[in-house]
Protein backbone atom coordinates (compact mmCIF):
# COMPACT_ATOMS: atom_id res chain seq x y z
CA UNK A 1 0.00 0.00 0.00
CA UNK A 2 3.08 2.15 0.88
CA UNK A 3 4.33 1.55 -2.53
CA UNK A 4 1.27 2.79 -4.43
CA UNK A 5 1.12 6.01 -1.87
CA UNK A 6 4.82 7.11 -2.72
CA UNK A 7 4.32 6.07 -6.69
CA UNK A 8 1.32 8.80 -5.99
CA UNK A 9 3.31 11.16 -4.38
CA UNK A 10 6.20 11.12 -7.00
CA UNK A 11 3.55 11.68 -10.02
CA UNK A 12 1.96 14.28 -8.15
CA UNK A 13 5.56 16.43 -7.82
CA UNK A 14 6.23 15.62 -11.35
CA UNK A 15 3.76 17.22 -12.85
CA UNK A 16 3.83 20.15 -10.44
CA UNK A 17 7.18 20.27 -11.78
CA UNK A 18 5.77 20.18 -15.42
CA UNK A 19 3.71 22.93 -14.83
CA UNK A 20 5.97 25.31 -13.50
CA UNK A 21 9.03 25.31 -15.46
CA UNK A 22 6.64 25.17 -19.28
CA UNK A 23 3.14 26.35 -17.90
CA UNK A 24 4.68 29.22 -16.03
CA UNK A 25 7.26 29.84 -18.15
CA UNK A 26 4.31 30.30 -21.03
CA UNK A 27 2.57 32.48 -18.99
CA UNK A 28 5.69 34.26 -18.21
CA UNK A 29 6.28 34.51 -22.26
CA UNK A 30 2.83 35.63 -22.88
CA UNK A 31 2.90 38.26 -19.90
CA UNK A 32 6.34 39.53 -21.47
CA UNK A 33 4.96 39.73 -24.66
CA UNK A 34 2.14 41.69 -24.14
CA UNK A 35 3.76 44.24 -21.83
CA UNK A 36 6.20 44.15 -24.83
CA UNK A 37 2.65 45.68 -27.32
CA UNK A 38 1.71 47.67 -24.28
CA UNK A 39 4.93 49.16 -24.66
CA UNK A 40 5.22 49.75 -28.47
CA UNK A 41 1.85 51.08 -28.31
CA UNK A 42 3.04 53.47 -25.59
CA UNK A 43 3.56 57.30 -27.45
CA UNK A 44 5.26 59.88 -25.07
CA UNK A 45 4.83 63.42 -25.42
CA UNK A 46 5.40 66.63 -23.22
CA UNK A 47 3.26 68.94 -21.03
CA UNK A 48 4.64 71.94 -22.36
CA UNK A 49 4.61 70.81 -26.35
CA UNK A 50 2.35 68.62 -27.09
CA UNK A 51 3.00 68.11 -30.80
CA UNK A 52 6.02 66.15 -29.61
CA UNK A 53 4.84 62.54 -29.97
CA UNK A 54 7.65 59.78 -29.52
CA UNK A 55 7.19 55.82 -29.19
CA UNK A 56 9.59 55.53 -25.37
CA UNK A 57 10.66 57.85 -22.73
CA UNK A 58 12.77 60.43 -22.85
CA UNK A 59 13.36 63.81 -22.65
CA UNK A 60 11.64 66.71 -25.09
CA UNK A 61 13.82 68.07 -27.83
CA UNK A 62 12.57 71.31 -27.53
CA UNK A 63 12.56 72.24 -24.03
CA UNK A 64 14.61 69.19 -22.20
CA UNK A 65 11.65 68.18 -19.85
CA UNK A 66 11.04 64.95 -18.93
CA UNK A 67 8.17 63.18 -21.44
CA UNK A 68 5.40 61.53 -20.12
CA UNK A 69 2.82 58.81 -21.43
CA UNK A 70 0.70 60.32 -23.62
CA UNK A 71 -3.11 59.69 -22.87
CA UNK A 72 -4.90 56.58 -25.33
CA UNK A 73 -8.27 56.93 -26.34
CA UNK A 74 -10.23 54.00 -25.19
CA UNK A 75 -13.52 54.76 -27.33
CA UNK A 76 -12.67 52.84 -30.59
CA UNK A 77 -12.25 55.49 -32.59
CA UNK A 78 -10.28 55.45 -35.96
CA UNK A 79 -7.19 57.41 -36.05
CA UNK A 80 -9.07 60.52 -38.06
CA UNK A 81 -11.56 60.75 -35.50
CA UNK A 82 -12.30 62.40 -32.39
CA UNK A 83 -14.58 63.61 -30.19
CA UNK A 84 -16.07 66.99 -28.64
CA UNK A 85 -17.80 66.84 -25.17
CA UNK A 86 -21.74 67.49 -25.41
CA UNK A 87 -20.53 70.71 -23.09
CA UNK A 88 -18.06 72.27 -25.85
CA UNK A 89 -20.73 71.52 -28.68
CA UNK A 90 -23.08 73.44 -26.74
CA UNK A 91 -20.54 76.51 -25.64
CA UNK A 92 -19.17 77.00 -29.25
CA UNK A 93 -22.53 76.59 -30.50
CA UNK A 94 -21.08 73.76 -32.79
CA UNK A 95 -23.98 72.88 -35.42
CA UNK A 96 -24.35 70.50 -38.36
CA UNK A 97 -26.90 69.67 -41.43
CA UNK A 98 -27.27 66.99 -43.65
CA UNK A 99 -26.20 67.47 -47.33
CA UNK A 100 -28.64 67.24 -49.57
CA UNK A 101 -31.46 67.23 -46.82
CA UNK A 102 -33.74 69.61 -49.19
CA UNK A 103 -33.70 66.35 -52.04
CA UNK A 104 -36.42 63.97 -51.35
CA UNK A 105 -36.28 61.04 -53.61
CA UNK A 106 -40.22 60.47 -53.14
CA UNK A 107 -40.17 63.70 -55.04
CA UNK A 108 -37.66 64.36 -57.52
CA UNK A 109 -37.00 67.95 -57.89
CA UNK A 110 -34.04 70.64 -58.49
CA UNK A 111 -33.61 73.24 -56.03
CA UNK A 112 -31.76 76.51 -56.43
CA UNK A 113 -30.79 79.25 -54.16
CA UNK A 114 -31.69 82.80 -54.76
CA UNK A 115 -32.34 86.27 -53.59
CA UNK A 116 -35.36 88.58 -53.27
CA UNK A 117 -35.13 91.62 -54.95
CA UNK A 118 -36.84 94.37 -56.02
CA UNK A 119 -39.10 94.39 -59.38
CA UNK A 120 -36.89 96.75 -61.16
CA UNK A 121 -39.88 97.46 -63.39
CA UNK A 122 -41.67 98.40 -60.94
CA UNK A 123 -38.87 100.46 -60.40
CA UNK A 124 -38.75 104.83 -60.59
CA UNK A 125 -35.73 107.18 -59.71
CA UNK A 126 -36.30 111.11 -58.53
CA UNK A 127 -33.63 112.94 -60.45
CA UNK A 128 -32.29 116.33 -59.44
CA UNK A 129 -33.07 118.80 -62.48
CA UNK A 130 -30.75 121.53 -61.83
CA UNK A 131 -27.55 122.21 -59.72
CA UNK A 132 -27.65 123.08 -56.00
CA UNK A 133 -26.24 122.18 -52.86
CA UNK A 134 -28.88 120.26 -50.29
CA UNK A 135 -30.12 122.64 -47.08
CA UNK A 136 -33.02 120.29 -45.88
CA UNK A 137 -33.48 116.59 -46.21
CA UNK A 138 -37.35 115.32 -45.66
CA UNK A 139 -37.06 112.00 -47.02
CA UNK A 140 -34.03 110.13 -45.02
CA UNK A 141 -34.37 106.88 -44.57
CA UNK A 142 -34.56 103.57 -46.35
CA UNK A 143 -38.18 101.81 -46.02
CA UNK A 144 -39.40 104.86 -46.12
CA UNK A 145 -43.08 105.77 -48.70
CA UNK A 146 -43.16 108.71 -50.81
CA UNK A 147 -46.11 109.85 -52.39
CA UNK A 148 -45.90 112.16 -55.98
CA UNK A 149 -45.95 115.67 -54.33
CA UNK A 150 -44.20 114.79 -51.26
CA UNK A 151 -41.77 117.42 -50.33
CA UNK A 152 -38.33 115.77 -50.99
CA UNK A 153 -35.44 118.34 -50.28
CA UNK A 154 -34.60 122.10 -50.28
CA UNK A 155 -32.08 123.38 -52.03
CA UNK A 156 -30.01 126.32 -52.97
CA UNK A 157 -28.99 127.07 -55.87
CA UNK A 158 -27.23 130.33 -57.30
CA UNK A 159 -28.56 129.19 -60.91
CA UNK A 160 -32.14 129.67 -59.58
CA UNK A 161 -31.38 132.69 -57.61
CA UNK A 162 -30.07 134.64 -61.00
CA UNK A 163 -32.91 133.05 -63.23
CA UNK A 164 -34.83 134.13 -60.11
CA UNK A 165 -34.04 138.01 -61.30
CA UNK A 166 -35.12 137.46 -64.60
CA UNK A 167 -38.43 136.26 -63.47
CA UNK A 168 -39.16 138.97 -61.47
CA UNK A 169 -38.23 141.55 -64.53
CA UNK A 170 -40.17 139.54 -66.88
CA UNK A 171 -42.93 139.62 -64.95
CA UNK A 172 -42.93 143.34 -64.62
CA UNK A 173 -43.06 143.47 -68.80
CA UNK A 174 -45.03 140.44 -68.75
CA UNK A 175 -48.24 142.74 -70.75
CA UNK A 176 -45.77 144.31 -72.93
CA UNK A 177 -43.67 141.42 -73.80
CA UNK A 178 -45.48 138.02 -72.79
CA UNK A 179 -43.35 135.73 -75.21
CA UNK A 180 -39.89 136.72 -72.68
CA UNK A 181 -42.24 136.33 -69.77
CA UNK A 182 -43.18 132.89 -70.73
CA UNK A 183 -40.02 131.76 -71.98
CA UNK A 184 -38.42 132.51 -68.18
CA UNK A 185 -41.70 130.45 -66.99
CA UNK A 186 -40.60 128.25 -69.45
CA UNK A 187 -37.31 127.26 -67.76
CA UNK A 188 -38.66 126.77 -64.52
CA UNK A 189 -40.82 124.26 -65.54
CA UNK A 190 -38.52 122.20 -67.08
CA UNK A 191 -36.60 122.20 -63.53
CA UNK A 192 -40.12 120.91 -62.45
CA UNK A 193 -40.58 124.32 -59.91
CA UNK A 194 -44.28 126.28 -60.78
CA UNK A 195 -46.98 126.73 -58.33
CA UNK A 196 -47.08 128.37 -55.26
CA UNK A 197 -43.20 128.88 -54.76
CA UNK A 198 -43.31 131.06 -58.43
CA UNK A 199 -46.37 133.06 -57.35
CA UNK A 200 -44.54 134.26 -54.08
CA UNK A 201 -41.70 135.26 -56.29
CA UNK A 202 -43.70 137.17 -58.52
CA UNK A 203 -46.30 138.89 -56.32
CA UNK A 204 -43.30 139.88 -53.66
CA UNK A 205 -40.63 140.71 -56.14
CA UNK A 206 -38.35 138.93 -53.38
CA UNK A 207 -35.79 136.20 -54.64
CA UNK A 208 -36.01 132.88 -52.47
CA UNK A 209 -32.31 131.79 -51.08
CA UNK A 210 -33.63 128.10 -51.67
CA UNK A 211 -36.25 125.94 -53.20
CA UNK A 212 -38.54 122.88 -52.20
CA UNK A 213 -38.55 120.17 -54.48
CA UNK A 214 -41.11 117.63 -54.88
CA UNK A 215 -41.38 114.24 -55.70
CA UNK A 216 -42.99 113.15 -58.89
CA UNK A 217 -43.12 109.39 -58.34
CA UNK A 218 -44.61 107.35 -55.58
CA UNK A 219 -43.52 104.26 -53.49
CA UNK A 220 -40.78 102.72 -51.12
CA UNK A 221 -37.14 104.07 -50.69
CA UNK A 222 -34.90 101.63 -52.14
CA UNK A 223 -31.86 103.54 -52.46
CA UNK A 224 -30.59 106.91 -51.32
CA UNK A 225 -27.97 109.14 -52.79
CA UNK A 226 -28.23 112.34 -50.90
CA UNK A 227 -27.56 113.95 -47.65
CA UNK A 228 -27.76 117.05 -46.17
CA UNK A 229 -24.77 119.49 -47.25
CA UNK A 230 -24.19 117.44 -50.62
CA UNK A 231 -24.60 118.69 -54.08
CA UNK A 232 -26.76 117.50 -56.61
CA UNK A 233 -26.25 117.72 -60.53
CA UNK A 234 -28.91 118.10 -63.37
CA UNK A 235 -29.93 114.24 -64.20
CA UNK A 236 -28.19 112.60 -61.18
CA UNK A 237 -30.64 110.20 -59.12
CA UNK A 238 -32.16 111.98 -55.76
CA UNK A 239 -33.44 108.54 -54.29
CA UNK A 240 -34.78 105.54 -56.06
CA UNK A 241 -38.42 103.97 -54.81
CA UNK A 242 -39.91 100.60 -55.56
CA UNK A 243 -43.35 99.55 -55.73
CA UNK A 244 -42.80 95.94 -53.33
CA UNK A 245 -46.92 94.51 -54.34
CA UNK A 246 -44.38 92.38 -56.75
CA UNK A 247 -41.00 91.53 -56.33
CA UNK A 248 -38.40 89.14 -58.09
CA UNK A 249 -36.63 86.19 -56.76
CA UNK A 250 -33.29 85.74 -58.77
CA UNK A 251 -31.85 82.43 -58.47
CA UNK A 252 -27.98 80.88 -60.34
CA UNK A 253 -28.22 78.42 -62.76
CA UNK A 254 -25.03 76.42 -63.73
CA UNK A 255 -23.92 76.10 -67.16
CA UNK A 256 -24.58 71.98 -67.08
CA UNK A 257 -27.69 72.31 -66.38
CA UNK A 258 -29.27 75.20 -68.15
CA UNK A 259 -31.02 72.88 -70.54
CA UNK A 260 -33.44 71.33 -67.70
CA UNK A 261 -35.11 74.85 -67.49
CA UNK A 262 -37.63 77.02 -69.53
CA UNK A 263 -39.64 79.89 -69.38
CA UNK A 264 -43.10 79.41 -67.79
CA UNK A 265 -41.95 76.34 -65.98
CA UNK A 266 -43.57 76.27 -62.08
CA UNK A 267 -41.48 77.06 -58.96
CA UNK A 268 -42.46 76.86 -55.62
CA UNK A 269 -40.34 79.53 -53.24
CA UNK A 270 -39.33 79.03 -49.33
CA UNK A 271 -37.81 80.96 -46.80
CA UNK A 272 -36.28 80.44 -43.76
CA UNK A 273 -38.26 83.23 -42.41
CA UNK A 274 -41.73 81.61 -42.77
CA UNK A 275 -40.44 77.93 -42.94
CA UNK A 276 -43.83 76.82 -43.05
CA UNK A 277 -44.93 78.09 -46.12
CA UNK A 278 -44.24 77.77 -49.89
CA UNK A 279 -45.14 80.02 -52.69
CA UNK A 280 -46.21 79.55 -56.10
CA UNK A 281 -44.28 81.41 -58.83
CA UNK A 282 -43.14 80.72 -62.93
CA UNK A 283 -40.03 81.35 -64.36
CA UNK A 284 -40.87 84.57 -65.84
CA UNK A 285 -37.12 85.10 -67.56
CA UNK A 286 -33.57 83.48 -68.07
CA UNK A 287 -31.04 85.14 -68.92
CA UNK A 288 -29.47 84.80 -72.49
CA UNK A 289 -25.90 85.70 -71.50
CA UNK A 290 -23.38 83.88 -68.60
CA UNK A 291 -21.80 85.62 -66.16
CA UNK A 292 -18.45 83.75 -67.06
CA UNK A 293 -17.44 84.22 -63.46
CA UNK A 294 -19.31 81.98 -61.87
CA UNK A 295 -20.56 80.47 -65.22
CA UNK A 296 -24.00 80.69 -64.11
CA UNK A 297 -27.39 82.11 -65.56
CA UNK A 298 -29.64 84.28 -63.98
CA UNK A 299 -33.24 82.82 -63.76
CA UNK A 300 -35.92 85.15 -62.01
CA UNK A 301 -39.47 84.56 -60.73
CA UNK A 302 -41.58 87.15 -60.29
CA UNK A 303 -43.52 86.42 -57.02
CA UNK A 304 -46.77 88.33 -55.78
CA UNK A 305 -45.88 90.74 -52.37
CA UNK A 306 -49.14 92.36 -51.57
CA UNK A 307 -48.75 91.65 -47.82
CA UNK A 308 -45.27 92.57 -47.80
CA UNK A 309 -43.84 89.26 -46.80
CA UNK A 310 -40.86 88.95 -48.77
CA UNK A 311 -38.02 91.66 -48.10
CA UNK A 312 -35.23 92.38 -51.16
CA UNK A 313 -32.36 90.94 -49.78
CA UNK A 314 -34.07 88.18 -48.14
CA UNK A 315 -32.39 84.65 -49.87
CA UNK A 316 -34.86 82.01 -50.81
CA UNK A 317 -34.73 78.24 -51.88
CA UNK A 318 -36.70 77.58 -55.61
CA UNK A 319 -37.96 74.12 -55.73
CA UNK A 320 -38.60 72.77 -59.58
CA UNK A 321 -40.82 69.78 -59.62
CA UNK A 322 -39.96 67.21 -62.27
CA UNK A 323 -36.39 67.41 -62.91
CA UNK A 324 -34.28 64.85 -62.03
CA UNK A 325 -30.15 65.36 -62.23
CA UNK A 326 -28.07 62.69 -64.00
CA UNK A 327 -25.62 63.22 -61.60
CA UNK A 328 -26.57 63.68 -58.23
CA UNK A 329 -23.19 64.38 -57.41
CA UNK A 330 -23.19 68.04 -59.49
CA UNK A 331 -26.54 68.98 -57.28
CA UNK A 332 -24.39 69.01 -53.86
CA UNK A 333 -24.24 72.58 -52.48
CA UNK A 334 -23.25 73.18 -49.07
CA UNK A 335 -22.81 76.94 -47.30
CA UNK A 336 -19.96 78.52 -46.92
CA UNK A 337 -19.39 78.77 -43.47
CA UNK A 338 -18.95 74.69 -43.61
CA UNK A 339 -15.85 75.38 -45.77
CA UNK A 340 -12.26 76.02 -44.48
CA UNK A 341 -9.07 77.14 -46.93
CA UNK A 342 -5.70 76.89 -46.56
CA UNK A 343 -3.50 77.09 -49.85
CA UNK A 344 -4.75 75.00 -52.54
CA UNK A 345 -6.96 72.27 -49.80
CA UNK A 346 -10.65 72.62 -49.03
CA UNK A 347 -11.94 71.15 -45.82
CA UNK A 348 -14.77 70.09 -44.00
CA UNK A 349 -15.70 68.39 -40.70
CA UNK A 350 -17.90 65.31 -41.06
CA UNK A 351 -20.20 63.90 -37.94
CA UNK A 352 -19.35 60.24 -38.56
CA UNK A 353 -21.60 58.91 -35.97
CA UNK A 354 -25.20 60.46 -35.86
CA UNK A 355 -25.94 59.83 -32.09
CA UNK A 356 -22.74 61.23 -30.76
CA UNK A 357 -20.37 64.05 -31.23
CA UNK A 358 -17.49 62.47 -33.09
CA UNK A 359 -15.77 63.89 -36.28
CA UNK A 360 -13.25 63.72 -38.69
CA UNK A 361 -11.61 65.98 -41.21
CA UNK A 362 -12.28 65.60 -44.91
CA UNK A 363 -10.85 67.33 -47.91
CA UNK A 364 -13.57 68.39 -50.93
CA UNK A 365 -12.99 69.77 -54.13
CA UNK A 366 -14.99 72.93 -54.46
CA UNK A 367 -16.93 74.04 -58.12
CA UNK A 368 -18.25 77.61 -58.43
CA UNK A 369 -19.97 79.92 -55.49
CA UNK A 370 -23.47 80.90 -56.06
CA UNK A 371 -24.77 83.48 -52.73
CA UNK A 372 -23.55 81.89 -49.37
CA UNK A 373 -23.07 78.08 -51.03
CA UNK A 374 -20.44 76.65 -52.61
CA UNK A 375 -20.76 73.44 -55.05
CA UNK A 376 -19.05 70.26 -54.05
CA UNK A 377 -17.96 68.31 -57.00
CA UNK A 378 -15.84 65.67 -54.90
CA UNK A 379 -15.43 64.72 -51.41
CA UNK A 380 -19.16 64.80 -50.30
CA UNK A 381 -22.34 62.39 -51.08
CA UNK A 382 -26.07 63.18 -49.73
CA UNK A 383 -26.58 62.18 -46.69
CA UNK A 384 -23.36 63.22 -45.31
CA UNK A 385 -23.94 65.39 -41.56
CA UNK A 386 -21.09 68.30 -42.00
CA UNK A 387 -20.39 71.10 -39.83
CA UNK A 388 -22.15 73.93 -40.99
CA UNK A 389 -21.66 76.68 -37.39
CA UNK A 390 -18.52 76.63 -35.30
CA UNK A 391 -16.38 74.59 -38.05
CA UNK A 392 -13.52 76.88 -37.04
CA UNK A 393 -13.53 75.77 -33.44
CA UNK A 394 -13.97 72.24 -34.11
CA UNK A 395 -10.95 72.41 -36.54
CA UNK A 396 -8.89 73.65 -33.21
CA UNK A 397 -10.13 71.01 -31.22
CA UNK A 398 -8.67 68.30 -34.13
CA UNK A 399 -5.45 70.05 -33.82
CA UNK A 400 -5.47 69.98 -29.88
CA UNK A 401 -6.10 65.63 -30.12
CA UNK A 402 -3.57 65.48 -32.67
CA UNK A 403 -5.88 64.92 -35.48
CA UNK A 404 -5.60 65.98 -39.65
CA UNK A 405 -7.01 69.61 -39.47
CA UNK A 406 -7.11 72.35 -41.59
CA UNK A 407 -3.37 73.48 -41.06
CA UNK A 408 -2.20 70.00 -39.75
CA UNK A 409 -2.62 67.75 -43.36
CA UNK A 410 -0.45 64.82 -41.68
CA UNK A 411 -1.89 64.76 -37.80
CA UNK A 412 -0.24 65.12 -34.57
CA UNK A 413 -0.44 67.65 -31.65
CA UNK A 414 0.33 71.15 -32.40
CA UNK A 415 -0.23 74.43 -30.51
CA UNK A 416 -3.11 75.98 -31.39
CA UNK A 417 -3.77 79.11 -28.90
CA UNK A 418 -7.11 77.69 -28.70
CA UNK A 419 -6.55 75.40 -25.83
CA UNK A 420 -8.40 77.26 -23.40
CA UNK A 421 -11.79 77.03 -24.47
CA UNK A 422 -13.09 74.47 -26.43
CA UNK A 423 -14.37 72.21 -24.02
CA UNK A 424 -11.58 69.32 -24.62
CA UNK A 425 -10.59 67.23 -21.95
CA UNK A 426 -6.95 67.52 -21.46
CA UNK A 427 -4.61 68.48 -18.42
CA UNK A 428 -1.33 68.94 -17.58
CA UNK A 429 1.47 70.07 -14.53
CA UNK A 430 2.55 73.40 -14.41
CA UNK A 431 4.49 73.77 -11.33
CA UNK A 432 2.60 71.25 -9.11
CA UNK A 433 -0.42 72.56 -10.18
CA UNK A 434 -3.03 70.99 -12.88
CA UNK A 435 -3.94 73.15 -15.32
CA UNK A 436 -7.82 72.43 -16.94
CA UNK A 437 -7.69 72.92 -20.48
CA UNK A 438 -11.35 73.45 -20.20
CA UNK A 439 -11.21 77.16 -19.10
CA UNK A 440 -9.21 80.21 -20.57
CA UNK A 441 -5.78 80.51 -18.96
CA UNK A 442 -6.25 82.98 -16.02
CA UNK A 443 -3.93 86.01 -16.37
CA UNK A 444 -4.30 89.43 -13.90
CA UNK A 445 -6.26 92.27 -15.22
CA UNK A 446 -3.27 94.06 -15.65
CA UNK A 447 -1.80 91.75 -18.21
CA UNK A 448 -5.13 91.81 -19.87
CA UNK A 449 -4.99 96.08 -20.22
CA UNK A 450 -1.62 95.78 -21.63
CA UNK A 451 -3.16 93.14 -24.55
CA UNK A 452 -5.44 95.12 -25.19
CA UNK A 453 -3.64 98.37 -26.23
CA UNK A 454 -1.58 96.05 -28.20
CA UNK A 455 -5.21 95.04 -29.53
CA UNK A 456 -6.24 98.84 -30.16
CA UNK A 457 -2.54 99.39 -32.47
CA UNK A 458 -3.68 96.46 -34.38
CA UNK A 459 -7.25 97.86 -35.03
CA UNK A 460 -5.51 101.04 -36.35
CA UNK A 461 -3.25 98.50 -38.44
CA UNK A 462 -6.27 97.07 -40.06
CA UNK A 463 -7.96 100.93 -40.65
CA UNK A 464 -4.71 101.69 -42.65
CA UNK A 465 -4.50 98.60 -44.40
CA UNK A 466 -8.38 99.58 -44.99
CA UNK A 467 -7.57 103.02 -46.83
CA UNK A 468 -4.37 101.83 -48.55
CA UNK A 469 -2.51 104.22 -46.45
CA UNK A 470 1.31 102.79 -46.74
CA UNK A 471 2.53 105.30 -44.86
CA UNK A 472 -0.03 105.33 -41.88
CA UNK A 473 0.66 101.57 -41.58
CA UNK A 474 4.13 102.41 -40.77
CA UNK A 475 3.62 104.51 -37.88
CA UNK A 476 0.80 102.72 -36.64
CA UNK A 477 3.05 99.37 -36.61
CA UNK A 478 5.55 101.57 -34.68
CA UNK A 479 3.40 102.06 -31.68
CA UNK A 480 2.16 98.06 -31.68
CA UNK A 481 5.63 97.50 -32.05
CA UNK A 482 6.28 100.02 -28.78
CA UNK A 483 3.33 98.48 -26.82
CA UNK A 484 3.90 94.51 -27.52
CA UNK A 485 7.28 95.48 -26.03
CA UNK A 486 5.40 96.91 -23.03
CA UNK A 487 3.59 93.94 -21.95
CA UNK A 488 4.98 92.46 -18.65
CA UNK A 489 5.36 88.78 -19.25
CA UNK A 490 6.17 88.96 -15.61
CA UNK A 491 2.85 89.12 -14.85
CA UNK A 492 2.19 85.61 -15.84
CA UNK A 493 2.60 83.24 -13.33
CA UNK A 494 1.88 79.38 -14.93
CA UNK A 495 5.19 78.29 -16.92
CA UNK A 496 2.32 77.03 -19.40
CA UNK A 497 1.57 81.01 -20.33
CA UNK A 498 4.93 82.34 -19.79
CA UNK A 499 5.92 80.12 -22.71
CA UNK A 500 3.28 80.20 -24.97
CA UNK A 501 3.41 84.53 -24.61
CA UNK A 502 6.71 84.53 -25.84
CA UNK A 503 6.68 82.01 -28.52
CA UNK A 504 3.61 84.76 -29.52
CA UNK A 505 5.75 87.61 -28.60
CA UNK A 506 8.66 86.60 -31.07
CA UNK A 507 6.54 86.05 -33.78
CA UNK A 508 4.45 88.98 -33.45
CA UNK A 509 7.86 91.00 -33.32
CA UNK A 510 9.08 89.02 -36.09
CA UNK A 511 6.41 89.99 -38.59
CA UNK A 512 5.88 94.01 -37.73
CA UNK A 513 9.15 94.39 -38.11
CA UNK A 514 8.99 93.08 -41.37
CA UNK A 515 5.91 95.45 -42.35
CA UNK A 516 8.31 97.90 -41.13
CA UNK A 517 10.83 96.87 -43.18
CA UNK A 518 8.40 97.43 -46.75
CA UNK A 519 6.61 100.37 -47.82
CA UNK A 520 4.58 98.32 -50.03
CA UNK A 521 1.18 97.95 -49.10
CA UNK A 522 1.04 94.15 -50.96
CA UNK A 523 4.33 93.30 -48.50
CA UNK A 524 2.60 94.97 -45.53
CA UNK A 525 -0.90 92.87 -46.24
CA UNK A 526 1.50 89.91 -46.70
CA UNK A 527 3.03 89.82 -42.91
CA UNK A 528 -0.17 91.54 -41.61
CA UNK A 529 -1.65 88.17 -42.08
CA UNK A 530 1.22 86.66 -39.44
CA UNK A 531 0.32 89.67 -37.06
CA UNK A 532 -3.38 88.28 -37.59
CA UNK A 533 -2.78 84.72 -36.44
CA UNK A 534 -0.83 85.59 -33.36
CA UNK A 535 -2.79 87.76 -32.11
CA UNK A 536 -5.68 85.87 -32.57
CA UNK A 537 -3.71 83.20 -30.62
CA UNK A 538 -2.87 85.46 -27.52
CA UNK A 539 -6.53 86.63 -27.85
CA UNK A 540 -8.29 83.48 -27.35
CA UNK A 541 -6.11 82.40 -24.74
CA UNK A 542 -5.15 85.40 -22.55
CA UNK A 543 -8.38 87.53 -23.38
CA UNK A 544 -9.09 91.36 -23.42
CA UNK A 545 -12.07 91.54 -22.05
CA UNK A 546 -14.14 92.49 -25.17
CA UNK A 547 -16.11 91.06 -28.39
CA UNK A 548 -13.71 90.43 -30.98
CA UNK A 549 -14.79 89.13 -34.32
CA UNK A 550 -12.59 86.28 -35.87
CA UNK A 551 -13.10 87.42 -39.66
CA UNK A 552 -12.09 85.68 -42.87
CA UNK A 553 -11.66 86.12 -46.67
CA UNK A 554 -11.16 83.15 -49.28
CA UNK A 555 -9.96 85.34 -51.92
CA UNK A 556 -7.13 86.49 -49.91
CA UNK A 557 -3.73 85.68 -49.84
CA UNK A 558 -3.75 84.69 -53.68
CA UNK A 559 -6.86 82.73 -53.16
CA UNK A 560 -5.13 80.59 -50.34
CA UNK A 561 -7.68 82.79 -47.79
CA UNK A 562 -6.80 84.89 -44.63
CA UNK A 563 -8.05 86.36 -41.75
CA UNK A 564 -8.48 88.72 -39.64
CA UNK A 565 -10.00 90.77 -36.38
CA UNK A 566 -12.28 93.21 -36.25
CA UNK A 567 -14.24 95.13 -32.94
CA UNK A 568 -17.43 94.68 -35.73
CA UNK A 569 -19.57 92.42 -37.21
CA UNK A 570 -19.63 94.28 -39.99
CA UNK A 571 -16.72 93.15 -42.83
CA UNK A 572 -14.36 95.32 -44.05
CA UNK A 573 -11.56 93.68 -45.91
CA UNK A 574 -7.71 94.93 -45.07
CA UNK A 575 -6.70 92.93 -48.23
CA UNK A 576 -8.22 94.22 -50.69
CA UNK A 577 -9.07 98.02 -49.96
CA UNK A 578 -11.49 99.57 -51.97
CA UNK A 579 -11.33 97.04 -54.83
CA UNK A 580 -13.54 94.47 -52.57
CA UNK A 581 -14.28 95.67 -49.26
CA UNK A 582 -17.07 93.43 -48.20
CA UNK A 583 -15.55 90.15 -49.11
CA UNK A 584 -15.50 87.88 -46.17
CA UNK A 585 -17.40 86.73 -43.11
CA UNK A 586 -17.26 86.44 -39.58
CA UNK A 587 -15.91 82.73 -38.47
CA UNK A 588 -15.86 83.02 -34.69
CA UNK A 589 -16.74 85.18 -31.93
CA UNK A 590 -13.94 85.67 -29.19
CA UNK A 591 -16.14 87.22 -25.82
Amino acid sequence: MKKYINYIAILAVGLLLGWVLFGGNSNTEEMHKHDAVAETNQMWTCSMHPQIMQPEAGDCPICGMDLIPAASSAEGLSADQFKLSENAMALANIQTSIVGAHISDADTGFVLSGKITENEDETATMPAHFNGRVEKLFVNSLGERVTKGQAVAQIYSPELIAAQQELITAYKLKGSQPQLYNAVKNKFKNWMIHGTQLDEVEQTGKVKNSFTIYSHVSGVVTEIAINVGSHIMDGKPIFKVSNLNTVWANFDVYENQISQFKKGQDVEVTTNAYPNKAFKGKVNFIDPILDTQTRTVNLRVVLNNKNELFKPGMFVEGKMKGIVSVDKKQAITIPASAVLWTGKRSVVYVKTNPKEPIFEMREITLGNQVNSNYQVLEGLNNGNEIVTNGTFTVDAAAQLQGKKSMMNKGGGKVMTGHEGHLGMEMSGSVEGKTINKNERIKVSKEFQNQLKVVFNDYIDLKDALVLENSTEVLTVSKNFLSNLEKVDMKQLKAAEAHKHWMDIEKQLKTATTLILENSAIKEQRNHFKIVSTQLTNAIEVFGVNEKVYHQFCPMANSNKGAYWLSREEKVVNPYFGDAMLTCGEVKQVIN
